[in-house]
C-alpha cells in the first residue's frame, strides 16, 4: 500500500506564492517518478510537472518559469514551489508517484488564486 500525503494548498492573491509538499509512505520500494497534476472545475486532470529520481524535470508550458518542482529522495518527498500565481492556476493539485509500474495519487489539495 502506497500513500501520498499532500500539504500546503490554500488561498493566495494573484502574483503571490505557495509551496506544496507531498510525502510518499508505505510500500514505496521502487519509487521512481514523482510529480504534480491539477484539475480545475469542469476540466480534465492535467500535467503540471514531473521529476525523475535522478532529478530530470518536465513542465507544462503554462507553468514554465513560474512553478518549480523538486524532490528529496532521502525523505521520499516532492515539492512544488509556485510563484507569480495566476487565477487560472486555481485547481485541485494532486501528487503523483510511479512505484515500479503502478501509478499512485494523493487525495488532492485545493489551490485558489484570487484576482
Amino acid at each position: 500500500q502506497v500513500r501520498l500525503v499532500e500539504s500546503g494548498g490554500g488561498l493566495v492573491q494573484a502574483r503571490g506564492s505557495l509551496r506544496l509538499s507531498c510525502a510518499a509512505n508505505g510500500d514505496i520500494f521502487g519509487l521512481r517518478d514523482m510529480g504534480w497534476y491539477r484539475q480545475a472545475p469542469g476540466e480534465q486532470r492535467e500535467l503540471v510537472a514531473t521529476i525523475t529520481r535522478g532529478g530530470s524535470t518536465n513542465y507544462a508550458d503554462s507553468v514554465k518559469g513560474r512553478l518549480t518542482i523538486s524532490r528529496d529522495n532521502a525523505k521520499n518527498e516532492v515539492y512544488l514551489q509556485m510563484n507569480s500565481l495566476k487565477p487560472e492556476d486555481t485547481a485541485v493539485y494532486y501528487c503523483y508517484a510511479l512505484v515500479l509500474s503502478r501509478d499512485y495519487w494523493g487525495q488532492g489539495t485545493q489551490v485558489t488564486v484570487s484576482s
